[in-house]
């Protein structure tokens, strides 16, 4: 991860709450949870089992979206 990575990271956190204390960079971001990359600009689809319990999940037809920026920056710029 470059610089500008990290940068853009940082800044992600600094405007944000998380409600899990920001578990996934705290393990290197090698513990994310389960979300893939489907096209839209600001959202992730939701593969978690159980995304109701997730602050970030948004309800959507017959599933969840993830919504939370870090995750959606980390899928979408650096294919995590």
């Amino acid at each position: 991860m470059g610089e500008d990575e990290r940068k853009k990271i940082e800044e992600i956190m600094n405007g944000l709450t998380c409600p899990k204390n920001f578990a996934c960079a705290q393990s290197g971001f090698e513990r994310l949870c389960k979300a893939r990359d489907f096209g839209l600009e600001s959202f992730l689809d939701c593969l978690e089992e159980k995304p109701e319990t997730c602050n970030f999940a948004l309800a959507f037809g017959y599933g969840y979206l993830c919504q939370c920026p870090l995750r959606v920056y980390l899928a979408k710029k650096l294919k995590k």
